[in-house]
């Protein structure tokens, strides 16, 4: 649109609203222009502090996404389930099948790594394996800030403000992280936030297709969760979430309004919605009856299944009274559902790409599986114990928030610093709904990062690109709605600190990574468990490799 004034007259005032504008003055290179800017720096930080480190710099994760993706190169299956890595490690096997058919990596497979004992050609080809996983941390990383940057655009109406959320997310701490590792995290926060973000976009307006996209976001939480079941806490605060940006604009369109058509509609998505459950039946059933024999423990009344089915029926409540609050047909609703049912089933189904009953098992019971290695303390505390644990996590997050009581090489806690005084500014100038869309973003993160908090080493890097983009979308969304706040004479100011402190901190952990001197015998404590079949150099005793 072009916002040129017509009167010439008008321009010097133009020109002065301009240079007190803060979104104009950190935005210079326009949104094409941004967007190169963004992928072009960290394309340079990538070369600079990752993809030329040493191999074994972080082995953890990355020789165990990539031992996976050898071995099954190899025909084997996969090995790692933790959590599950099952898209991380079928991209990289990809990955490496397609280098190898162009002739740019020999080391694809495991025949192809040679043996311990050649320690010059072993070097040489986990190099070259480890360097062609992290090309594909960088390309995945890359597209989902494109993904990002083009989903932000649909929820606020000002391009400079997504432009500005994208900086922040493709520059916080955890994806700063993940563009040099190979992690499972990435792939599945950012398609639950892509799944988010949908969500919003879709219940602040009513539109034909929206049950489609109901559906589409149904299936990217189910995808998420085949590779990380961490997400499922991630996907448990939509339904209130999404709650919350509904408006007299929600109403359902013409063509919802319980025509025959649009019942039509409900017949066939929920004929597709009853095929998709029925073959993915046999994996919901293999995930519950099969838990216990690897090692699971039911979460509720030694009986498992029971909070996946309350969380099925709490999302479909909460649809229910979102179509009751916001005038969605009784048609469109249905729809809805049907479409949320198909796009989770053929999420599931995914899990036969390459099917092992591991990951099956830990996606059907996603809390178990986070419980068996969360770091909990023994039973018999009580309850005592368990309000001292929450207390203590509780405190650990709040004091990570303030970065003075306990630092951390997150910049998003500086954006907290100006989201929670926004909200308070929101409310009392009479944005209500856009004070508590934000506030519950923000709770949902504290929730989330609270609960990360638990595991051994505390609340740590990759975890945060679960939470950091919601404490984005809080501040795009208060921005958006707060048109003064750009020209107030402290914006920029502000504005440009937290973009130098959003680049500085999100390097920080990277260069502290690649300029470190430690060796890699931390390697030997897990190589046995791990990586069964591909002894290192540097560890000299090991037992006798299994076999798969």
């Amino acid at each position: 649109m072009d916002t040129r004034p017509s009167n010439p007259a008008s321009l010097p005032e133009t020109k002065a609203e301009q240079r007190r504008d803060a979104l104009t003055r950190l935005t210079p290179f326009g949104w094409s222009g941004g967007l190169v800017f963004i992928v072009a720096t960290l394309t340079a930080s990538f070369f600079l502090f990752g993809y030329f480190s040493i191999y074994w710099r972080t082995a953890d994760m990355d020789f165990m996404v990539v031992y996976n993706a050898l071995v099954m190169n190899d025909g084997k299956p996969q090995w790692f389930f933790d959590h599950t890595g099952y898209f991380t490690i079928l991209a990289v096997k990809t990955w490496f099948q397609f280098l190898h058919s162009l002739g740019l990596l020999e080391a694809y497979s495991l025949p192809t790594i040679p043996p311990a004992s050649d320690v010059a050609g072993f070097d040489a080809a986990m190099t070259s394996a480890i360097r062609a996983g992290r090309i594909a941390a960088w390309l995945i990383a890359t597209g989902f800030i494109l993904i990002f940057a083009a989903l932000m655009r649909t929820i606020v109406r000002d391009w400079r403000i997504a432009l500005l959320a994208t900086f922040a997310f493709a520059f916080s701490g955890g994806v700063a992280m993940h563009l040099r590792i190979l992690r499972t995290e990435m792939i599945a926060a950012c398609l639950g936030i892509f799944a988010l973000m949908i969500l919003i976009a879709a219940a602040r307006r009513g539109f034909a297709a929206r049950p489609l996209a109901l559906g589409l976001a149904a299936l990217l939480c189910m995808l998420g969760l085949d590779n990380k079941v961490q997400l499922i806490l991630l996907i448990a605060a939509f339904p209130v979430l999404a709650l919350a940006f509904g408006s007299t604009r929600s109403a359902s369109t013409d063509f919802w309004k319980n025509t025959g058509m649009s019942w039509l509609v409900v017949a066939v998505s929920g004929g597709v919605a009853l095929l998709l459950t029925t073959k993915a039946l046999p994996l919901i059933t293999t995930g519950l009856g099969m838990a216990s024999a690897l090692g699971l423990r039911p979460l509720i009344a030694g009986t498992f299944g029971l909070y996946q089915a309350a969380l099925v029926l709490f999302i479909l409540g909460c649809v229910i009274a979102f179509s009751m609050i916001w005038k969605v047909s009784a048609s469109e609703t249905l729809a809805a559902i049907f479409a949320m049912i198909a796009g989770a089933a053929l999420g599931l189904l995914a899990l036969n790409i390459e099917y092992n009953v591991n990951n099956v098992v830990a996606v059907i019971n996603p809390i178990e599986k986070m419980l068996s290695f969360a770091g909990l303390p023994e039973a018999g505390g009580g309850i005592s114990s368990a309000i001292h644990m929450l207390l203590s996590n509780i405190g650990g997050v709040l004091m990570r928030y303030t970065y003075v009581l306990r630092t951390s090489p997150r910049p998003s806690v500086f954006l907290i610093w100006v989201i929670i005084p926004g909200i308070i500014y929101a409310w009392r100038k009479g944005e209500r709904q856009t004070a508590l869309q934000a506030a519950l973003l923000m709770l949902a993160a504290f929730g989330i990062d609270t609960i990360g908090n638990q595991r051994g080493l505390g609340l740590q890097v990759a975890y945060f690109v679960f939470t950091d983009p919601l404490i984005i979308i809080a501040g795009a969304l208060l921005l958006d709605r707060m048109a003064e706040v750009k020209v107030m004479r402290w914006s920029y100011p502000i504005g440009m600190a937290l973009v130098v402190l959003h680049i500085g901190f999100s390097q920080g952990e990277p260069v502290k990574r690649a300029m470190s001197r430690s060796g890699p015998e931390i390697v030997c404590t897990w190589n046995v468990e791990h990586m069964p079949l591909l002894p290192v150099p540097w560890c000299k005793e090991r037992t006798p490799a299994s076999t798969l």
